[in-house]
């Protein structure tokens, strides 16, 4: 029976070996839902001011043709209102979560920012902008793939404004332990939950010793609790000259209020402008998600006219919310196509150094989504 045996092995063992992807096919991993978690789940939608109706017209066809499980609630806001309606507010508290398209902010005149507002109002106390590098968008930098993480809710931002006398203003700072704790909590944890290495402090403290003082050394007591993940600070105007030399240094950045807007912007460009970065402000129960740089580009009436805004920054914010609401695959699906669109580099806005109009750009989305 032995000998019987030995041609039988001879054969087995000269058959080629069966290809690994046969044995273990690759496929994808996802989060395993909870019944009932795909229902479809509300979301409160302000087009916003200029180009905002553009991009975020751009965003409802894009999920529409994804079948993604959202459906939106549609309230008209403007930049010049005196403040957010009630019930936009009231929306977004039962739906907690909101898609915003740029709001213009009057310059003085006493007319406060609803973006301010509605981030006071809400508690979004964390604003996120991710900036990084896009394959095929050329950039003077490479390997750049910063998170801006910024206080959301005092510091400058507090409109502590009055005149003292005629040709005097006062404009107060504020900053608080509890803010600075919990931004510096949530920097560090969402390192921790997205694998970064490094989060880096940024602070005027040379100057403002009590007030950035307080910040750092907030920082510094939450970073102590994180022991893998590296800590370092920086003052704000070596930061800046950092960012535009050498910006592949920097991984998770957290900051207070106004200097955030200031790197956040900074990054932005560098990493391919604003019209290309993702962002969301977000507290303990609500999220409001927008492009992340600052929308300067809202009131622009030329591009509003030839309709040749650039939706990506959008396209990828509301991936972040699909992500945000547990939707990880059509998140994926969202960003791979955005990202293909680029890489090909045949349908690019203006800003992006092309000529292609906002809606040939999310036709080609759309095409490169299956």
């Amino acid at each position: 029976m032995a000998r019987k045996a030995i041609p039988v092995l001879k054969q087995l063992l000269s058959k080629p070996p069966v290809p690994a992807t046969c044995v273990n096919p690759t496929r994808s991993v996802t989060y395993m839902p909870r019944p009932g978690d795909g229902a479809p789940r509300p979301v409160t939608l302000i087009p916003g001011d200029g180009i905002g109706p553009l991009v975020t017209g751009a965003v409802e066809q894009v999920m529409e043709a994804m079948h993604a499980p959202v459906y939106f609630e549609r309230y008209e806001v403007r930049g010049d209102m005196k403040r957010v309606p009630e019930e936009v507010i009231e929306s977004i508290k039962k739906n907690k979560v909101c898609l915003k398209g740029g709001l213009v902010t009057p310059m003085g005149g006493g007319v406060s920012s609803l973006n301010v507002q509605l981030r006071k109002e809400l508690d979004l106390y964390a604003s996120l902008v991710n900036c990084f590098n896009l394959p095929g968008l050329p950039t003077r930098h490479e390997n750049v793939d910063i998170v801006v993480i910024r206080e959301n809710t005092e510091g400058e931002y507090a409109g502590l404004e009055h005149e003292v006398v005629p040709g005097v203003v006062e404009s107060l700072k504020v900053i608080t332990k509890f803010c600075s704790e919990r931004i510096a909590k949530y920097a560090f944890e969402y390192s921790y939950l997205n694998n970064r290495k490094k989060v880096t402090a940024v602070h005027k403290a040379n100057i403002m010793k009590l007030a950035d003082g307080l910040f750092l050394e907030s920082c510094r007591e939450v970073a102590t609790k994180y022991p893998g993940i590296q800590y370092n600070e920086i003052i704000v105007d070596n930061c800046c000259m950092q960012l535009v030399s050498k910006p592949e240094q920097f991984d998770v950045m957290v900051t207070p209020n106004l200097y955030g807007n200031l790197v956040a912007n900074t990054a932005a460009g560098i990493a391919g402008g604003t019209g290309v970065m993702p962002g969301g402000n977000v507290g303990a129960d609500h999220a409001i998600f927008e492009q992340g740089a600052s929308a300067g580009n809202v009131g622009n009436e030329k591009l509003l006219e030839q309709k040749k805004a650039n939706p990506v920054a959008l396209l990828l914010s509301s991936a972040m919310m699909l992500r945000h609401l547990q939707f990880p695959s059509f998140a994926d699906r969202l960003e791979t196509a955005v990202k293909q669109v680029i890489k090909e580099g045949k349908y690019r806005t203006r800003d992006l150094g092309g000529h292609s109009t906002t809606q040939e750009v999310v036709d080609a989305v759309l095409a490169a989504l299956d």
